[in-house]
């Protein structure tokens, strides 16, 4: 017997588009510094235009960022998920 019911169920991230998120991150981290979006100032809002951005060039057909040659919903993906840690840490901090 296994007592599973109710737990996240990792298994159903779509691994191949984590993959290319991953891939972003890596590239971020080469360029700046690991976890370097920790410490950018208005991250809300900085992080907001840029997913926004990426989003924008994928709606009018660019699939690829020209700097990284990688999917411009992966950058966008980045960015949204840098919000919601930001998110998560003010929550947890009382902001």
């Amino acid at each position: 017997m296994k007592h599973d019911h109710g737990k996240p169920q990792w298994n159903l991230l779509p691994w191949h588009g984590v993959e290319e998120v991953v891939e972003v991150l890596t590239f971020g981290a080469k360029k700046y510094a690991p976890d370097n979006w920790r410490h950018v100032t208005d991250a809300r809002g900085r992080y907001s235009a840029a997913a926004l951005r990426h989003i924008s060039a994928f709606m009018q057909g660019q699939e690829r960022d020209e700097e990284t040659d990688l999917h411009h919903l992966a950058h966008a993906t980045c960015c949204l998920l840098f919000l919601l840690e930001i998110l998560q840490f003010q929550e947890a901090d009382g902001e």
